[in-house]
Formats: structure tokens, sequence, C-alpha cells
């Protein structure tokens, strides 16, 4: 896993990853958004959702236990080895957009992640269980958790698109 050694080396990792992602569906044509092909795993539409959906989970998991509420993870009626129905949720959630109105989602939402990061200090990202939300007996700290829920995918789901792209050309 990319290693990060301050707070403006995970945003610009995040920044960058972002837009290299969402400039990948300058050119995916809105009646193919939900079109679903055999070598990916998941739609356009679905590539969109699952970001936004993780994105808008883990700043509800800081929001609820700065509250003083109970953090359920990952969700509530969800367990751990469940991924799937809450993937399921996030599709649903965001299903009725269009391409540009979830693109601008996806940039609203990433412009949240990246203000709630740079209002973080060091000790909350670099050190471990500082939030209740991030323990587990890997003893990860919050930066690990941010990255494997934006960066990582933001690079995955651009691979994956690109061959969506590839393939979605010959189909629907």
């Amino acid at each position: 896993m990319q290693e990060y050694d301050s707070k403006d080396a995970l945003l610009a990792a995040i920044q960058t990853a972002y837009e290299r992602f969402d400039k990948e569906f300058d050119d995916v044509p809105e009646e193919k958004l939900n079109l679903r092909i055999k070598e990916v795993d998941r739609t356009p539409q679905e590539m969109i959702a699952y970001q936004l959906g993780w994105l808008t989970l883990i700043m509800g998991w800081e929001d609820d236990e700065l509250n003083g509420k109970t953090v359920v993870t990952p969700a509530p009626g969800c367990k751990w080895n469940q991924l799937g129905l809450l993937y399921q949720r996030f599709y649903e959630e965001y299903g009725g957009y269009s391409l540009s109105q979830l693109r601008l989602l996806f940039k609203q939402r990433t412009e949240a992640w990246c203000a709630w990061i740079s209002g973080l200090s060091d000790e909350e990202l670099f050190t471990p269980n500082v939030r209740q939300w991030t323990v587990t007996s890997a003893h990860w700290p919050m930066w690990k958790w941010l990255h494997i829920n934006s960066v990582a995918p933001f690079k995955n789901f651009r691979t994956k698109l690109r061959k969506w792209k590839k393939h979605a050309g010959n189909a629907g």
C-alpha cells in the first residue's frame, strides 16, 4: 500500500487520482451508463455510486463519533461479510441520476472529503486508534482508511472503466 509522509501528500494523491478517474467519464455515452459487460464487474454508474457511497459513509462515521453517537460499521443492518448488500444500497441510491449529475455529486463529495481531511491533525491522520471507528486488529491509522476508500479505488476503477470502454463499444 502506498504510504504518505504528510497530509499534503495524501491530499495530492486523492486529488490526482480523482481527476484522472473523473476524466475517464468524458467519453462515456449517457445511454451506456448502466451497460453491464462480462469483462468488467461494475457499470460506470455503479463505479461512481460505489465511490459516493463509501465517501459519504466514512464521513458519516466521523460525524457520528464526534457527535457522541455509536458508530455502526460498515452500516446499520450490514456486516463486513455482507458488503455486496451495501454496494446494492449505493447503486440504488444513485441509480436515478444522469452521468453529469453523478459526476457533479462525485466532485462535490470529493471536495468535501478533501476539506474534511484538511481539517484533521497529523495525530488524527497518522496515529492508530485515535478514532473508535478506525480501531481494528490491524491498528491502522486513519490515513489508511482514507486511502483505501479514495485513492486506491479511484485508480482501480479508472483501470476498470478503461476496460469497460474498450469492450462497451461493441455492446449494447
